[in-house]
């Protein structure tokens, strides 16, 4: 690299000043990086508007498919092409073909395989293009080594060429190879993370899908008696549930209170009892009558409340009837 002419806005040692001291391979070497790069890039957020695509679809399931009546109400509520509205017409068509059977298999057994068919065929379209982000990752920083490599060979040739080791002589090929060094880096670690932030969120996605195909083999194995609780549905019932406790807490108040009358019923009217007994009006007053009796007589309180009187040759008055 030649030292730039006085008055020249050129930066001697810039990028594109290396590149093209570099020749045919530099530009190469930098093209394939770029190319990399913009391919790693445009996968990264095709493959996150896919993957948020199908967790709102998720969501939108939830709240959405286990309320229908049927699989096929609950089908027509499902986003069109969506990886949930796959499951469930694989479901579908799986449950009717089992009849067509000429060998015969358990419908338990038939029904899983289709719906893992289903999940894994989804699970594959999900994959696809982090092969290209792995490969980056890995081969970007060997790509950047070779353009390095290559200028720290030219810049020996040129050190041999002039006898001695100027700077010079060998800042131009020693500047490209850090820069091709740099580029390397620059290319993969970005290519790296992204593919393992895609794998986490696909990982997270295919669980959420083998949940949902458990619950819909369970729906369709028991005649939709099975079904998974919802959001809604446990809202609900909490709320459902609360208000019961408050009515049975209600309830036990209420029967302490009968109880309570009843019992301080009967012992007041235990004890205004003599020989007979006179019943007070609801909300009254007990009174005692005085005994009728042909010799004088006792009275007797029954456990139960019951009062009867009795005399040896008199007249019997019995009590109030237990109720």
């Amino acid at each position: 690299m030649t030292a730039p002419e006085a008055g020249s806005g050129e930066n001697p040692y810039g990028l594109f000043r290396a590149l093209s001291e570099g020749g045919v391979i530099a530009w190469a070497t930098f093209g394939i990086l770029v190319l990399m790069s913009a391919a790693s890039w445009y996968i990264l957020f095709v493959k996150l508007f896919e993957q948020q695509k199908i967790l709102n679809q998720g969501r939108r399931a939830r709240t959405t498919f286990w309320q229908s009546a049927n699989l096929r109400e609950g089908a027509q509520k499902l986003e069109k092409n969506s990886a949930y509205r796959q499951i469930v017409d694989d479901g579908i068509r799986a449950l009717e073909q089992h009849d067509k059977l000429t060998d015969p298999i358990d419908q338990h057994d038939w029904m899983q395989g289709s719906l893992a068919r289903s999940q894994g065929a989804i699970a594959s379209r999900l994959s696809t293009g982090l092969a290209l982000l792995a490969t980056v990752g890995s081969t970007a920083p060997f790509i950047g080594l070779f353009g390095t490599v290559v200028g720290i060979y030219r810049a020996l040739i040129r050190i041999g060429a002039a006898g001695q080791a100027s700077i010079d002589a060998v800042a131009g090929p020693v500047g490209e190879a850090l820069i091709m060094t740099a580029l390397g880096l620059v290319v993969a670690v970005p290519a790296v993370m992204a593919y393992n932030w895609l794998m986490r969120r696909n990982k997270a996605i295919i669980e959420e899908l083998a949940r949902f195909s458990n619950d819909l083999h369970g729906y369709m194995m028991s005649g939709g008696t099975v079904r998974p609780v919802t959001a809604t549905a446990a809202a609900g019932r909490g709320t459902s549930g609360t208000t019961t406790g408050g009515t049975g807490t209600s309830g036990g108040a209420t029967g302490g209170g009968i109880g309570g009358t009843t019992g301080g019923t009967g012992a007041a009217t235990g004890a205004s009892t003599t020989g007979s007994v006179g019943g007070a009006p609801a909300g009254g007053t007990a009174r005692s009558t005085p005994p009728v009796t042909g010799g004088g007589g006792a009275s007797n309180v029954s456990p139960g409340g019951t009062t009867s009187s009795g005399s040896i040759g008199g007249t019997t008055s019995s009590g109030p009837k237990k109720v």
